[in-house]
């Protein structure tokens, strides 16, 4: 079956460790084919490369190697002016200018909590999801809208301003009472976006780390929330933007609002060497040059000490029973500040999650010059899985299913294991188009945000959008990783851009055909431990068609999603029964164009 093959990363006959690699792990690389003399050519990340001499045994040549810690590149020199090196689909190919193959080897002591791995992760934007406190009251320079039916504002005021002012009263009390729906739906974490005191409504302008917002509750609001969520098995995950703060915030003060001296009133602010004036107090380094949000100097020992420290803001939160962080611009914290937060987090509990806001290949990522070192041990214990949405949203709406492999695989490859099983599998956030909107084929280019504003699906664009969001959270459960469902997706919510995917949830107008889909999968993922750790096998990818297998142990599930207008037949021994709608097929499956299937075999 590999006659055709040179080398594969991903099979266990070339090489013998799949992915990512335990330090010190010894790893046999092997290649096929008839050649003089061949040399395993290798270097460390920013290191001189060295070679090893290949064994031929046969038809093949192997040899084995082990390494310490660190990012590493490789490929075969067949010493006539050739090499072996990857092709896009990592399958090795013969070239004169190779593309290295990429090898993680991680720490020893690296450990990922296994509590969010075989799970479902619920995004909620607080403020947006339902209302179970009293009336709010006016709040000093804050809208409070008078319906939850109105549209959230989006258009500049006077001064040019977008205020992101507005509020519709979703609270942590609200997050409470709708915990059994939440469960109806196996959701085993909850992800917080921000909880601190801020102006905005979105409150990623932090004004006070250490206080919820008043209009969310107050830290025993948090309390209750965190007992009754894990009385249903379900932890309660905080935004951590330790990146920057507002300016109106105790830190900075520029409006004296805090009863406190802020770095923008005094040089003799205790917060003053916390951020970086290049003309004081006017000019200072902020977030992408956002005035309002004054960037923090995270190599400052009393910012880190304030975050990480004893009596800082990870562990406050952590007492309160918090199992974790997901980490806003992660790739903006440097190295030291993102270990002092690990060994924080970690040494208050073990199991609670590190999750990371990166929208790229994690594994090989350089950030302002440096390449991060996420998955090496010391930093984070997983990722938003931004290159999976990007793939399986292409696929579902194209039928692009190789570049869905090539993606697949390349995590496969560059991922430890224990990463890959707890990867945060987003489709759409609050910084993305909501799903059935991003799957549809309305019409967007070139309209304004009013015009965006204004759209709404048609009854056709809509069937045909239903249709992909099924097969994309088909495949967003099944694949490696934990679903990660964006408030309101399940329920069939629009919105193309921010605020309009932020609108409050539609609690009287729910799509009850989408609702009862993302309730089966969660039925379908917790009863079924493939999904848990399993490991995974393409078995078809061509024609509008992806097909694989999850399997742990003799536990195992074939999935097939069809979007394309081709017909397929898929051939095996014995009968599978399609679990998602109970028919039974002997001997072979044939699909053509719009087919969703999670086939068990039947004893």
């Amino acid at each position: 079956m590999f006659s055709n093959r040179i080398f594969d990363p991903l099979n266990k006959f070339y090489k013998n460790v799949t992915g990512a690699v335990k330090e010190q792990r010894n790893i046999v690389f092997k290649i096929k084919g008839d050649y003089e003399k061949v040399d395993f050519v290798c270097h460390k990340d920013g290191e001189k490369s060295f070679n090893l001499p290949m064994k031929k045994r046969g038809g093949t040549f192997e040899v084995s190697a082990s390494f310490s810690v660190g990012l590493y590149w490789y490929c075969f020199d067949l010493h006539n002016g050739k090499y072996i090196g990857s092709d896009e689909n990592l399958q090795g190919v013969i070239t004169d200018a190779p593309v290295c193959f990429q090898l993680s080897v991680f720490s020893s002591d690296y450990r990922v909590p296994n509590w969010i791995k075989g799970g479902v992760i619920y995004q909620i934007f607080p403020d947006r999801f339902y209302r179970g406190g009293d009336a709010l009251n006016d709040f000093d320079g804050k809208i409070i809208h008078k319906s939850v039916k109105e549209e959230p504002l989006f258009l500049p005021n006077g001064k040019g301003k977008v205020l992101n002012n507005d509020f519709y009263g979703g609270d942590l009390k609200g997050i409470t009472e709708k915990l059994p729906y939440l469960k109806s739906l196996n959701v085993s974490a909850i992800y917080l976006n921000p909880i601190f005191k801020a102006y905005s409504n979105h409150r990623y302008d932090t004004g006070d780390f250490m206080q919820i917002d008043p209009m969310l509750g107050d830290e025993n609001d948090l309390k209750n929330l965190i007992k009754a969520a894990k009385k249903q098995k379900i932890n309660v995950i905080l935004d951590g933007v330790f990146n920057h703060v507002g300016v109106d915030s105790v830190y900075f003060n520029k409006y004296g609002h805090y009863n406190s001296v802020g770095a923008y009133q005094s040089k003799d602010s205790p917060y003053y060497s916390w951020f970086d004036f290049s003309d004081y107090p006017d000019e200072y380094r902020s977030w992408w040059g956002v005035k309002i949000l004054p960037a923090l100097n995270k190599d400052n020992p009393s910012y880190i000490d304030y975050i990480c420290g004893e009596n800082g803001v990870l562990r406050h939160y952590l007492d309160f029973g918090v199992k974790g962080y997901r980490l806003d611009v992660v790739d903006e914290l440097p190295h030291d500040f993102v270990t002092a937060l690990r060994k924080s987090v970690k040494s208050k509990d073990k199991d609670a999650i590190i999750i990371g806001e990166v929208w790229e290949d994690a594994s090989n990522k350089i950030s302002y010059d440096k390449r991060r070192e996420y998955f090496l041990g010391g930093e984070l214990d997983s990722v938003m899985n931004y290159p999976l949405k990007n793939a399986i949203i292409g696929f579902v709406k194209t039928g692009d299913a190789m570049l869905l492999s090539r993606t697949v695989k390349t995590l496969i490859d560059h991922y430890p294991k224990n990463v890959l099983d707890a990867l945060m599998n987003v489709l759409s956030t609050h910084d993305t188009a909501r799903l059935l909107s991003a799957l549809s084929d309305a019409e967007t280019n070139g309209k304004s945000k009013s015009e965006l504003a204004n759209i709404v699906l048609t009854d056709t664009e809509k069937e045909t959008a239903v249709f992909r969001l099924k097969a994309a959270s088909l495949l967003q459960y099944t694949l490696f990783g934990v679903p990660s469902v964006y408030y309101g997706d399940e329920a069939g919510m629009e919105g193309f851009f921010d605020p309009m995917n932020r609108k409050y949830f539609v609690w009287d107008n729910i799509n009850y055909d989408v609702l009862n889909w993302y309730t089966l999968l969660g039925k379908i993922r917790k009863e079924n431990c493939v999904f848990r750790c399993g490991a995974l096998k393409e078995v078809y990818c061509a024609d509008g068609f992806y097909s694989f297998l999850r399997r742990n142990g003799k536990n195992a599930l074939l999935i097939v999603v069809g979007v394309g207008n081709k017909k397929i037949d898929l051939n095996f021994k014995g009968k599978l029964i399609n679990i998602l709608d109970g028919k039974i097929y002997d001997g072979k499956i044939s699909v053509e164009n719009q087919f969703l299937g999670i086939f068990k075999k039947l004893d």
